[in-house]
């Protein structure tokens, strides 16, 4: 293989990666690695760089940024342009190129499976705090104590400014269930990316509401940023597809934070009809006696997402917040 692409691997921290190179090389040829490998830059510096035509490195800047390769700033006149700094971004960028054969979803499906689950134990050793964290469900938000707006699915979308729905680039990749596809929403800076690159739909705020109730029932997770700024996205995760519910579940490796709240059962209002057993992915749920007649939550193992509250037919199941507000990085 060219070494441009083992370069470009490098550039986002898996230069040991033979299928992170080999991914590169799907989408740019030697011409567009070099381009990205010169990066960041404007247009008529890159064009001078490499002895080309302004206008054809305008229309491949443009094409790899179509296929989730550039970002632009438009901080500087004319537009900076830079290539995918992580894998994260690399990952969720370049899998919703509109043009992606599947053989390219089943190289990312390929690394995601015989690479990730090594790489992400080493990321949770070395990072301070994961990427991303757990938002509680809508519906469990009439919680004991009250939720912040940072931590609160309808609040992030009511004060949002634009949003988009794009596919969910682990089920898309991955696809080892049948659950919602399009249901990946865009907050604010993302959507407006999302939109102007074509891998994103605009949406009302009530659309995305209704998504989100819809990925309740479906049994997703809604993950963010793990931050109280949520000016990126609010993924609907699955536990088989996604990049950080697996590698939790079966490996025991944090690379999402859970939220600030826990579930807690009312003893005296469950009926010990075990929805809630069906719901947690997490094994947080047990019984209290060995008849099975009474669930309790197993209060280290749950990661308060609260899908146990959406199916509880006797409602006794509430949130009840267990960790100050700044365990979430940046919040007062």
């Amino acid at each position: 293989m060219d070494l441009r692409y083992k370069d470009l691997a490098a550039k986002i921290m898996l230069g040991h990666s033979e299928r992170i190179a080999r991914l590169f090389a799907m989408l740019a040829d030697e011409t567009d690695a070099d381009l990205l490998l010169a990066m960041p830059d404007q247009a008529p510096n890159l064009a001078a760089k490499l002895n080309l035509p302004e206008e054809e490195v305008q229309r491949r800047l443009d094409d790899l940024f179509r296929k989730g390769l550039v970002f632009t700033s438009r901080r500087t006149d004319p537009p900076t342009y830079r290539m995918s700094r992580d894998l994260v971004q690399f990952h969720d960028a370049s899998i919703l190129w509109p043009e992606a054969p599947r053989k390219f979803l089943d190289l990312w499906r390929e690394f995601m499976n015989e690479e990730w689950y090594d790489l992400a134990a080493t990321i949770s050793k070395n990072v301070a705090k994961p990427f991303t964290r757990i938002i509680p469900v809508g519906i469990s938000v009439e919680a004991r104590q009250k939720i912040l707006d940072f931590e609160s699915v309808r609040d992030i979308v009511e004060k949002s400014s634009n949003l988009a729905v794009t596919k969910c680039t682990c089920r898309l990749s991955m696809h080892n269930c049948d659950r919602p596809l399009d249901n990946c929403l865009q907050v604010n800076r993302a959507a407006d990316y999302n939109i102007s690159r074509g891998t994103g739909r605009q949406i009302t705020k009530q659309e995305a509401l209704d998504i989100l109730e819809e990925s309740e029932k479906a049994g997703l997770i809604h993950v963010t940023i793990n931050r109280p700024e949520v000016d990126h996205f609010i993924c609907n995760c699955c536990p088989c597809c996604c990049q950080t519910m697996p590698v939790l579940i079966e490996k025991g490796v944090y690379v999402v934070d859970p939220s600030r709240f826990k579930a807690v059962i009312d003893e005296d209002a469950c009926t010990g009809c075990d929805q809630c057993h069906e719901r947690c992915y997490f094994g947080a749920i047990d019984w209290t006696d060995d008849e099975g007649s009474i669930s309790r939550v197993k209060a280290d193992k749950c990661m308060g997402c609260g899908l146990c509250t959406v199916t509880c037919p006797e409602e006794a199941i509430v949130m009840e917040e267990v960790r100050a507000p700044d365990f979430v990085p940046g919040a007062a």
